[in-house]
């Protein structure tokens, strides 16, 4: 694959079908290359067991003369209302990246005393503060914790939420008074921090959602990877400003606070696939965390696997 060899015996030998979906970025990387006009930035994203696929894919890339980061992310330590751990690579042509640094403190169930490292850090985002409802209230996952199904986890109101996946309408909520109305469309977007309004369209909205990168995350990864440095007030401004009020001018005016830094960049890759939990998608929910991070490693396993051998 990276000497432009035809793969496609050894991909349809493997087990799992959706090994070459993690393998097709990189395709088009190599392709770029060799016909002369590059990615000038690439960035990739995906569940925490793809993290090895990464790594090798990062050592192909330096191979090109790419310049790489790679690591595991907390969605909730760049401003998102929910837990979600997410593997990132960041390959730059021209600088050496350097995966962002948080900006919110990790969620924790244990206090933690703050970190004189991290004095400035802000505390970490919660369901309550992001959804219109009153509170108190209880989010109970609607996967199983601990490799049991039917150990549901709990989350209160004052805490971060589970990760969003494709499932997330089958999440429930309860208050002191009894079972409150499920997420909406527009609470699942907001806890992946996309505007209240955001008109989500097409088939399954649910799995749409779930199947994205947080904006909020995507902007501190894109920035990092362009050597930018967000405004303070930037993100929050933007995710909460209404979509139908993002014209012309909105984003003028957005970009006129990041005009130090407005430069095009030619060819940033695309995201490398679906972000859910269950991901590359086999369109099946698995029947405990335990399957899901099985069905992650196996995929993972033959990709690395069969990236090895060409290396």
């Amino acid at each position: 694959m990276v000497d432009g060899d035809d793969v496609t015996t050894e991909l349809a030998a493997l087990d799992d079908e959706r090994t070459g979906l993690v393998l097709q970025p990189l395709r088009w990387a190599l392709e770029a290359h060799r016909a002369g006009n590059p990615y000038q930035v690439i960035i990739f994203e995906q569940v925490p067991a793809v993290l090895p696929v990464w790594e090798a894919m990062a050592r192909v890339l330096e191979s090109l003369g790419y310049k790489t980061a790679t690591g595991i992310l907390h969605a909730e330590e760049y401003g998102v209302p929910q837990t979600r751990r997410r593997a990132i690579l960041i390959a730059n042509r021209h600088q050496t990246p350097v995966l962002p640094g948080p900006t919110h403190h990790r969620f924790r169930r244990k206090e933690v005393k703050a970190s004189r490292n991290r004095p400035a850090l802000l505390p970490h985002r919660s369901i309550g503060e992001t959804l219109d409802r009153v509170e108190p209230f209880v989010l109970v996952s609607n996967y199983g914790t601990g490799g049991d199904p039917k150990a549901r986890g709990r989350r209160t109101s004052k805490e971060p939420a589970f990760t969003v996946t494709g499932k997330v309408s089958r999440n429930r909520l309860f208050s002191d008074e009894g079972e409150l109305d499920r997420l909406n469309v527009s609470e699942a977007g907001r806890l992946q921090t996309f505007p209240a309004d955001y008109p989500w369209s097409g088939k399954d909205i649910s799995q749409q959602i779930g199947n994205a990168i947080p904006p909020r995350l995507a902007a501190h990864v894109l920035a990092a990877a362009l050597g930018r440095e967000l405004p303070a007030d930037f993100l929050d401004t933007m995710t909460r400003t209404p979509w139908i009020a993002m014209d012309d001018e909105a984003i003028l005016a957005a970009q006129d606070t990041e005009d130090a830094h407005v430069s095009a960049v030619p060819g940033i890759a695309p995201n490398s696939g679906p972000d859910s939990d269950l991901d590359l998608d086999s369109g099946s929910e698995p029947s405990s965390d335990t399957e899901s991070r099985r069905s992650s490693t196996d995929i993972t396993s033959g990709a690395v696997g069969l990236l090895s051998s060409r290396l």
